[in-house]
């Protein structure tokens, strides 16, 4: 609770707030500060001519009269306090908050404070008075209202109440006329505190006193507390309740104003259903605010548990640092001290970081805990529309209290760590030119399992160091096992920090792991990552390998040529293990062309008919038969063939080391191709006459059933 005492006092006469008024920018001051700090404006002059005559008015003055139109009255509701006007260029001095505050010419005598808290005892408010927020030195001219436009805050008022109750340290009886001596009991129906005697005396138990309800005066303050809460009235009709919530203005308002006033044409709700909506936008900014809180708890456990380690280290390096220059001759002795006084200030250093990041933090987390009391403590409240007067307020206070403990807030400045080794191999000769070595091995990287996948028969992967390591780092080694439980190997050695692997095996899991180095070693390895590549390959064809004459559409999942003449195109990823399938249908099938589909090397001949060298297997077909072809060898001529809209197969296990293909779901002829092993890509050799579209991602055949998997330990 204490915490909480900032929020409650004035930020003019620096004490607990004493019939709190809500000026438009959501600031609360005392209503007899209010009226101390006012300043008569001349008639004859504007907001406006006042900054045409140049009449002293600072640029800041008018900065903050260029956001104080955000308070018109089309969207604030508080068009009724007047015209908006820069500051007056009046002495400013102090409150005891340290708030600038700009009080008359003639401050009243502290006697009369009193009698400011009783408006009605006050002589009227001067035309064209104006005041301005002693905390965003915003300022305005009053209206014929003078301070009775502005709505009193009675939710800061109760809770001003309740805590000054709370430090108080024993409840007296109220009717002792010397001395008063501690309460006994409290009459709920008289609300008065008795002493023993008191009560004997003025509230005997008899006649119809006898049927009052006396309570200890505990339980007293506490009914107190939780009286009924008062009927608020309307600050443009005294006579009228606040009932309704203008959604637009964002303020109470009765049903007068929702019949005459400017709230006729704005949206409205019940003052009850708003009430509920914004304790709860309260409650739920005060969630975070409070996780928040506790993380910076737990931060500033931390810091000082650095300090205990950073001395621990210190002292410990010290040693270490005397025990090597002991051992070395009177020459080493002198150059100790230099060493000796590096240490310190390195140490001195780290301290100073980090105590200064304790004392900012604790200072904002103070802060924050009051804030977070204060909001608790209006949430009690009972008052719907006093609390909708500054719930707004709260809940942007909130919200930009918790944006202050964002990312990097909660982390050390420093670590608590000595990165520095002394080097005390050098010659005698040398000893002069003994220094620290500042280079340790790097911190084993970690993984960063967020930005790490994989695609098809790829992995990418990325890493980085630990946040608090500062060594310096010259390069990593990325190492992949084989998919198959195998021996690592080096796949990326550089600076970079994320690597993208191609070519791995399909329906494979892979392991992979990171280290650095530097030039004093090699650091540990990272975590090992577990990974596992797509059980069916999608893919399609590729436009950087094909023959020019290939023209690519849909995709490129459909091909054709401008040549009369066979040319090849393959697909964009390549098979080396496991067993896939992949058809493609004939768009267009015009003159009995025969096309060639299977599968070929990397550095096949692209002008020729597939199959034509050695480094394709390949099925050509025609509207009648088919055959296979490898380096131009022609054979299992096979009746059937192809026309428009058909489906030609291709099935490639590695499991058995064969290539077959189908026509429209069934195998056409024996097995085509036997002993397949290496890397293979998906491949088609056609002319002008030929479109077909490649369809990946399937199944295998249900008539198929695969080999026993490989051996472990192959590799692509």
């Amino acid at each position: 609770m204490e915490e909480m005492e900032e929020e409650l006092k004035c930020p003019v006469c620096g004490s607990f707030f004493r019939e709190p008024i809500i000026l438009p920018c959501s600031h609360n001051i005392c209503l007899a500060c209010a009226r101390n700090i006012l300043v008569q404006t001349p008639d004859a002059e504007s907001p406006q001519s006042s900054r045409a005559s140049g009449s002293g008015v600072s640029d800041y003055d008018y900065l903050d009269l260029d956001k104080m139109s955000l308070y018109s009255e089309a969207d604030s509701g508080y068009g009724s306090y007047g015209g908006f006007a820069s500051a007056p260029t009046t002495p400013c001095q102090k409150s005891p908050n340290g708030v600038r505050v700009f009080p008359p010419a003639v401050p009243p005598p502290p006697s009369q404070h009193h009698l400011l808290q009783h408006p009605g005892s006050l002589p009227p408010i001067p035309r064209n008075s104006c005041i301005t927020c002693p905390q965003c030195h915003r300022s305005l001219i009053l209206d014929d209202r003078g301070l009775r436009g502005f709505p009193k805050n009675r939710v800061l008022e109760g809770v001003v109440d309740r805590y000054q109750q709370s430090k108080a340290a024993a409840l007296k009886c109220q009717l002792c006329e010397k001395s008063p001596k501690e309460a006994t009991v409290m009459c709920e129906q008289c609300d008065v505190f008795y002493c023993d005697p008191c009560r004997l005396r003025c509230h005997p138990p008899r006649g119809p006193l006898a049927k009052h309800r006396l309570v200890p005066p505990a339980q007293g303050r506490i009914s107190r507390r939780t009286s009924p809460r008062k009927i608020s009235t309307c600050t443009e009709h005294e006579l009228e309740n606040l009932s309704m919530y203008c959604v637009q203005c964002k303020m109470p308002v009765c049903y007068q104003c929702l019949e005459e006033g400017k709230h006729s044409t704005h949206e409205v709700k019940a003052l009850g259903a708003m009430w509920k909506l914004h304790k709860g936008q309260l409650s739920q900014a005060l969630n975070i605010l409070s996780d928040r809180a506790t993380e910076a708890k737990e931060f500033l456990v931390q810091l000082r548990n650095m300090v205990q380690h950073i001395q621990e280290n210190g002292v410990e390096f010290e040693a270490c640092l005397v025990a090597q220059c002991d051992a070395l001759i009177d020459a080493l002795n002198r150059r100790k001290g230099q060493l000796l006084s590096r240490v310190n200030k390195e140490h001195e250093h780290k301290l100073k970081v980090v105590r200064d990041q304790i004392a900012h933090c604790t200072v904002k987390l103070r802060q924050t805990t009051g804030l977070m009391e204060y909001c608790l403590e209006v949430i009690k409240e009972n008052d719907p529309s006093g609390f909708l007067q500054i719930s707004d307020a709260l809940i942007r206070r909130v919200h930009m209290t918790e944006s202050q403990w964002g990312k990097g807030t909660l982390t050390p400045r420093m670590t608590s760590d000595f990165d520095l080794t002394l080097d005390s191999g050098p010659l005698l000769q040398t000893i002069h030119q003994l220094d620290f070595v500042q280079m340790k091995v790097p911190a084993a990287p970690m993984l960063q399992l967020e930005e790490c996948c994989t695609q098809n028969n790829s992995a990418t992967l990325s890493w980085k160091q630990p946040p608090l390591s500062t060594i310096a780092v010259d390069g990593y080694i990325l190492e992949l096992d084989d998919g198959n439980g195998g021996q690592f190997r080096e796949v990326y050695v550089g600076k970079e920090t994320i690597c993208t692997v191609d070519g791995l095996h399909f329906n494979s899991t892979y392991k992979s792991r990171v280290k650095a180095f530097n030039a004093s070693g090699v650091s540990q390895y990272s975590k090992t990552l577990v990974m596992q590549t797509s059980e069916i390959a999608w893919f399609t064809f590729d436009p950087a390998s094909a023959h020019p004459d290939i023209i690519f559409s849909n995709d490129n999942l459909t091909v054709t040529c401008n040549s009369y003449d066979d040319r090849v195109v393959m697909g964009n990823t390549g098979f080396s293990r496991g067993v896939h399938y992949w058809e493609m249908c004939v768009d267009r099938y015009d003159n009995h062309p025969d096309p060639a589909f299977g599968v070929a090397r990397g550095d096949v001949l692209k002008d020729v008919m597939l199959g034509k060298d050695d480094k394709a297997w390949a099925m050509y077909v025609d509207n009648n038969r088919s055959w296979f072809m490898h380096n131009n060898s022609h054979t299992s001529r096979t009746d059937g063939g192809i026309s428009k809209g058909a489906t030609v197969g291709v099935l490639l296990d590695f499991t058995r080391g064969i290539l077959l293909f189908l026509i429209n779901d069934e195998q056409q002829g024996p097995i085509a191709f036997e002993g397949m092993e290496g890397l293979f890509y998906p491949a088609i050799s056609l002319n002008r006459n030929v479109q077909v579209t490649l369809h990946t991602g399937l199944p295998i055949p249900d008539f198929y059933t695969p080999g026993e998997p490989e051996p472990p330990g192959s590799v692509c």
